[in-house]
């Protein structure tokens, strides 16, 4: 039997030990302590006060108690009136309503019981990425309740996985060791949940600190009985029949355009129209795995610090204004989107940062690059696993303008690209890996550096995934709860814009995220509600 499981994000208030009052309004509670007070004072009456029990006194206290009380609840319903999103925080409530596990619709084959991951897979620890895909209610079920509706679209989605999973079958799988996946099709799980509230009351403002329980990796049942699971699916539904996807793969064998194949997948089957993208696992072909001198600790903690995320927009006009401002100084060939905004959001950081400790140290950004279309021949879009590489851009002086960065940036990735993105291939590859963690390792160690992490999934059409009730109104990826001096950038709905979760550590996020610089192209978490039309 599924076990239910309740998170309260937000209790009401306790009102401490003292018994609920019922059938007496405020108005004669205020009367009958103006009466009690009034004869207080009243010298003919101050004798008979003095002989009063000590009960009658304690009901005086009593009273005054619960009309204290009163006045403190008619308080925060007047605040609530005044601002409704208070009141959605108080009454906001998850609940998981089943777990189960949802097994390839075929059993796979004998000869591919045994997947063989890439010296890159190799390296990456076990975590999982979690995206989010915010979905309104299906407009093609106004006659059936809510309930009908998303019990239909549950389903959905199961047998649509179960298919999808035929293809994708190292996901049904268990994570044997560092090199291998056991493909047993023990399935991939599948957790159903609600939420106590619209998705348009949360779409207005959205609440950072709630987007985790959108997600099955923070729930510890649930990762107790998923332990070693390649794909987790959570489906939860709001209280209006809108619903949001978490799709997290594990990291050992997905990165961000694998993700994308297996979406594309599952969502043509799902729709039931369009063309089901077969995978191509050769990344073992390419780099198979190796005994390696370094190895990440797959059980590091890998925040020491406490640390924040925060959610900035940047639109089109902004960035425009971004770039219009540093035109001059660049060259000829205007920055990326991704570049201008990366640029503006490491200097923001470095001047927190140096607010903080003046004795800031050299930079190290390390930016991930999709190796897929930069090796020589450039490899399938569909091929899986993870083959990305971070490419290293160091800098002495930490005071650099947004020119000098997106200059550093440019120079860091053609030299890459030139230089190393063909090389990961057999012994040439494994011999680079190792020099580079070696790299990486020393690095670590150093104190007087700072290191900023970058992933962008800009150009990927994640907006575009339709599993028959349209396309997502909004898409988060919560995946930075791993690393400090995170940034994850993601396209805007409209295709034109950049999203940029940040993650930072605490008392620097508290004067970056108030940065005049930053705020003069970025809005701070904005709404996330777009009115969309039905095509």
């Amino acid at each position: 039997m599924a076990r239910k499981t309740k998170r309260h994000l937000v209790r009401s208030e306790a009102n401490g030990n003292e018994p609920p009052v019922q059938g007496i309004k405020c108005s004669d509670l205020r009367d009958v302590s103006a009466s009690f007070e009034n004869k207080l004072h009243n010298p003919s009456v101050q004798r008979v006060t003095e002989i009063w029990s000590r009960g009658q006194m304690m009901r005086i206290k009593t009273l005054a108690r619960v009309t204290k009380s009163i006045k403190r609840d008619k308080f925060k319903e007047e605040n609530q009136r005044c601002n409704p999103k208070e009141k959605l925080v108080t009454e906001m409530k998850f609940e998981i309503m089943s777990r189960k596990t949802i097994k390839p619709s075929i059993p796979t084959p004998h000869q591919h019981r045994t997947f063989s991951l890439s010296l890159l897979d190799q390296i990456f620890p076990p975590i999982y990425s979690s995206t989010v895909f915010f979905y309104s209610s299906n407009p093609n079920e106004k006659g059936n309740s809510i309930t009908s509706q998303v019990l239909q679209q549950s389903s959905r989605l199961q047998n649509s996985l179960s298919k999808t999973l035929v293809h994708f079958y190292p996901m049904a799988g268990r994570l044997k060791d560092t090199a291998s996946v056991e493909c047993n099709d023990q399935g991939a799980y599948f957790v159903e949940a609600q939420v106590s509230c619209s998705l348009v009351d949360f779409l207005i403002q959205p609440k950072i600190e709630l987007l985790s329980h959108f997600s099955p990796i923070i729930d510890p049942y649930t990762t107790q009985l998923a332990s070693d699971s390649m794909l987790l699916i959570q489906l939860t539904a709001f209280s209006c029949g809108g619903i949001a996807i978490a799709v997290c793969p594990s990291h050992k064998i997905m990165d961000g355009s694998s993700l994308f194949s297996f979406l594309q997948s599952w969502t043509v089957t799902s729709r039931g129209y369009g063309e089901v993208v077969i995978p191509k696992f050769i990344g073992s072909s390419l780099l198979p795995p190796r005994d390696l001198p370094i190895m990440p600790n797959p059980k590091v903690n890998f925040q020491a610090k406490k640390c924040i995320t925060r959610r900035f927009v940047f639109d089109a006009s902004k960035i425009f204004s971004l770039k219009a401002k540093t035109a001059g100084a660049i060259g000829q060939r205007s920055p990326t989107n991704v570049e201008i905004v990366l640029a503006h959001i490491l200097k923001c950081s470095m001047a927190a940062s140096k607010s903080i400790s003046s004795r800031l140290g050299p930079l190290v950004l390390s930016q991930a690059v999709d190796l897929r279309k930069r090796m020589v021949p450039p490899l399938p879009e569909n091929s899986i696993g993870n083959l990305i590489w971070q490419f290293l851009v160091f800098s002495k002086d930490s005071e650099l303008e947004i020119h000098d960065l997106v200059a550093k940036m440019r120079e860091g990735l053609i030299e890459f690209c030139n230089e190393k993105a063909n090389k990961f291939k057999g012994d040439e590859g494994f011999q680079m890996v190792c020099e580079s963690l070696k790299e990486r390792g020393e690095l670590m160690k150093r104190m007087d550096i700072t290191i900023y992490r970058c992933t962008s999934l800009c150009k990927l059409p994640l907006y575009e995934m339709d599993f028959g009730w349209g396309k997502p109104m909004w898409i988060t990826n919560n995946s930075s709860n791993y690393f400090e001096k995170l940034i994850v950038l993601m396209d805007t709905k409209q295709g034109d814009g950049i999203e940029a979760w940040v993650t930072l550590e605490e008392r620097e996020m508290e004067i970056f995220q108030r940065s005049k610089g930053l705020l003069e192209f970025a809005s701070f978490n904005p709404s996330a509600f777009v009115k969309q039309s039905r095509i």
